[in-house]
């Protein structure tokens, strides 16, 4: 089935190459000031709507219309500067024999993604989105499978044809996903999310005590040592770095700072992206990272912190 299915993409790319339809598409969208509406029934209709999400998150503006809601009313979202795609496999459903007449009336320009090219929708169309499908995945021949895989690829390549063409970029894209784990890797940066936290610091000959009660007091795990003169970043102590103490001195209360730190520690910028952050502390396998700013120690991001914005 997925061979057959494979077969049929490959089908539909040499179905492009064919003719000029399909850039000519292409560039008429490019130069719409309205939106591309696309309409389908059945499992065509699940098709448009994915193809409707695919252009909106990539910069062209798009709506759905049910084919069937729009001889019903619906017809009224479009307007005379919109663009249409019709979905339909084999371009002679009765909705659509309705629905055409319609559209060529209202005067806007109208693309068939179809799979029979020769069919009423074809023949009407003023582009031809050519999927070819000879027969369906399903062992009956019935069910929608080949032709709508078809025409999911083909509604794809059309997106990503006019993401190109408009050079959209990741920035534009995370523009777009403020919400989603693919947009918070293109934009949150790592100062949203440290300057939420508290910034633990002690300065270099802080003793013992001192430390202590920062590290558990901010509850990050770990404090900044800074410079006693100018309050430069000297280094890190992290819980680890006070057990490994235990072993190492006998009079505690003569413990400063400096003596149990981790020098020169990795650091990471307040414009840094936080999934920068991600892939430092897995590359040293630790929980936080101190913060700088302007080369000045500025606060902490813990991988908790990323966890929470499911960027992990």
């Amino acid at each position: 089935m997925l061979l057959e299915e494979a077969d049929a993409v490959r089908g539909v790319a040499e179905a492009i190459a064919l003719t000029p339809d399909f850039a000519q598409c292409v560039a008429a969208i490019l130069s719409l000031r309205g939106r591309v509406v696309v309409t389908g029934i059945g499992k065509s209709a699940h098709i448009a709507g994915k193809m409707v999400a695919t252009l909106n998150s990539t910069g062209t503006p798009a709506l759905f219309m049910h084919a069937a809601d729009a001889i019903h009313g619906d017809l009224g979202m479009i307007q005379p500067e919109d663009f249409v795609i019709a979905i339909s496999k084999s371009g002679d459903t009765p909705e659509i024999k309705v629905l055409v007449p319609l559209l060529k009336r209202k005067g806007v320009p109208l693309a068939a993604l179809v799979s029979n090219a020769d069919s009423y929708l074809g023949v009407q169309a003023d582009y031809v989105l050519h999927a070819p499908v000879t027969k369906e995945a399903c062992p009956h021949n019935l069910a929608p499978t080949t032709s709508t895989t078809a025409a999911l690829a083909l509604g794809d390549a059309l997106a990503v044809c006019l993401l190109e063409s408009r050079e959209f970029t990741s920035a534009d894209f995370a523009r777009l996903h403020p919400g989603g784990t693919l947009g918070k890797k293109l934009y949150l940066k790592v100062g949203d999310l440290s300057r939420q936290n508290q910034t633990p610091q002690v300065l270099e000959n802080a003793p013992l005590k001192d430390i202590i009660l920062e590290i558990s007091g901010k509850r990050l795990g770990a404090t900044a040592v800074l410079a006693l003169a100018d309050g430069h970043l000297l280094g890190i102590i992290t819980d680890g770095d006070l057990r490994r103490m235990l072993t190492n001195f006998t009079r505690l209360e003569d413990v400063r700072a400096r003596d149990i730190m981790t020098p020169q520690p990795m650091t990471i910028d307040v414009e840094d992206f936080a999934a920068e952050a991600l892939v430092r502390m897995q590359s040293r396998n630790i929980t936080q990272l101190i913060v700088t700013e302007n080369g000045q120690f500025s606060g902490f991001i813990h991988l908790h912190d990323l966890l929470r914005e499911g960027l992990v």
